[in-house]
Parts: structure tokens; C-alpha cells; sequence
């Protein structure tokens, strides 16, 4: 099986597939889908993982948009900078 990374930057596309389910695809790639299972919104993404259910429409497609956001990494300490140590004159 291969996968297609595509860049998070494209917007998401949605389109509505059935009277209660709705598919996200970005340029081309299926991307997620929400279905409403009579009480919530539940949504998964495109490898089917569920992530979750939300109240209304909007906020699952927030949610998704979101989930594929990259992960930024987490802000390491500054270390403190040593000098090096200078080189040595060579004697005449």
C-alpha cells in the first residue's frame, strides 16, 4: 500500500456524498468523511481512524482540518554557548 502526502496548506474540499455523510478530499485525495449517526457527527480520517464525535457539522470539519495540521515540535531549552577555545600561535 502506498500513501500520497499532500501538503496541509491546500484547503480541504467537502462534498456531500449521502443525506448524512459528507467526504473531505484535498487536491484529489480522500482526506476524511463525517457521518451523522442520529445524535452527533462522527468523524474519521482518511486512513479511518475515528476522531471523534462533535455537535454539529462545522465543528467535525474543523476538527479535521485541524487534525491534519503537522504537529509542531515542542520548544527545547537554550543551551547555554560555550567558546571554543583559540587556537594556538605557532612560535617562530
Amino acid at each position: 500500500m502506498s500513501t500520497t502526502t499532500v501538503p496541509s496548506s491546500i484547503p480541504l474540499t467537502w462534498k456531500q456524498a449521502d443525506v448524512d455523510v459528507h467526504v473531505a478530499t484535498r487536491s484529489g485525495e480522500f482526506a476524511g468523511f463525517v457521518e451523522f449517526d442520529g445524535s452527533a457527527h462522527r468523524l474519521r480520517d482518511e486512513r479511518g481512524t475515528d476522531l471523534g464525535s462533535f455537535p454539529s457539522l462545522d465543528d467535525a470539519f474543523r476538527a479535521l482540518a485541524a487534525a491534519q495540521q503537522p504537529a509542531r515540535p515542542a520548544a527545547s531549552p537554550a543551551l547555554p554557548r560555550t567558546r571554543g577555545r583559540r587556537p594556538r600561535r605557532a612560535r617562530a
